[in-house]
């Protein structure tokens, strides 16, 4: 287990794992999951000291936090659990709404705490803007759940900065999530300022870009029901033409691999360039990969140590002009689309 001293404080001086795992792909997203095999993933995380663990209500339409569930009724002590309202529907089939009223978010919150088997969540995120309640108000009704210790910290998915300081200056937020990685730039514009000015810290989810810069994805992998089939980025001509992506992290593992005698992955480098971002750009980045293999949670971790050069970070940086396609169908639905 990783000692309390390597733990990151985000803001509102809550401490979580240097690295957090999402939960998202141990329930049927990217194609079917074995239940037994994730729970067993999920133990291995926390035996390796990846504690922050994180889910949401719409993942697997519940069965995700009941899955993160089985793991709290062991482990509860040792897990920093983050969990999202506000997506009506699901990744696989599709969403039919997004809420953000007082009421629901109360109905939200009761309704995961039941699931997950606590009585507190560590970290409450809005998963996503509901345009036709203003944010203060949403933000509100969580603050009610911190005053009622149904709640101890809250979060903000794929927010504007506007959104976020309004919504910080009605209850302190300790993160923020959005896509963020080499290939989905575009929250350094001005979220990532924002956060770093008021001292939120920044969750970073698909940091590996949904399995696609760890070289491992083509178009014949992604089965019928495989959610990416959803981001234009992973369409047929897109997704070949990012490729040229794939090959500047290649470059620099094998460069890395060769320079150091140890095997540096396309994983690692991905997730290394995320922890040097945190550095550049001064503020707390704690990435949550996901997978559904354990031993990819150790790959993962041995981003922690890796240090990349100022020759490496640029070809790292200048990658993300090859992108073809964008990150959502629908740009309204993540920051991007509303700054």
């Amino acid at each position: 287990m990783a000692p309390e001293s390597t733990k990151v404080q985000l803001g509102d001086n809550f401490q979580v794992s240097p690295l957090g795992f999402g939960g998202m792909a141990l329930t049927a997203v990217y194609g079917e999951a074995d239940p037994a095999e994730s729970l067993k993933t999920l133990h291995h995380a926390v035996d390796a000291g990846v504690s922050f663990i994180d889910t949401a209500d719409v993942y697997g339409a519940g069965g995700n936090e009941e899955l993160v569930g089985k793991l709290l009724k062991e482990r509860r002590d040792e897990v920093q659990l983050a969990t999202k309202f506000g997506i009506v529907g699901n990744p696989r089939d599709g969403y039919t709404d997004v809420r953000g009223d007082a009421a629901y978010v109360a109905q939200a919150a009761e309704a995961s705490l039941r699931r997950l088997g606590t009585d507190v969540i560590d970290l409450y995120y809005m998963h996503r803007r509901d345009l036709r309640v203003p944010i203060v108000e949403t933000v509100e009704a969580m603050a009610e759940l911190v005053r009622a210790g149904k709640v101890r910290h809250l979060g903000l998915s794929e927010v504007t900065a506007e959104e976020l300081r309004e919504a910080n200056a009605v209850h302190p937020i300790s993160a923020v999530q959005s896509e963020w990685s080499i290939w989905s730039r575009d929250v350094e514009r001005n979220v990532v300022p924002a956060a770093a000015e008021l001292g939120v810290g920044f969750v970073p989810y698909s940091p590996l870009g949904r399995g696609f810069l760890t070289g491992t994805v083509s178009a014949e992998q992604l089965g019928d029901h495989d959610f990416r089939h959803r981001i234009p980025r992973f369409a047929d001509g897109a997704l070949d033409a990012n490729q040229a992506v794939v090959a500047a992290v290649r470059s620099v593992a094998a460069e890395l691999s060769e320079n150091t005698g140890q095997l540096a992955t396309p994983a690692q480098v991905a997730l290394a360039w995320l922890f040097a971002q945190g550095r550049r750009l001064q503020l707390s980045v704690v990435p949550i990969p996901g997978t559904r293999k354990a031993h990819r949670i150790d790959e993962n971790l041995g981003a922690l140590s890796l240090e990349l050069s100022a020759a490496q970070l640029d070809v790292l940086d200048g990658a993300a002009d090859a992108v073809v396609g964008s990150r959502s169908a629908d740009p309204t639905w993540v920051s991007q689309g509303r700054e």
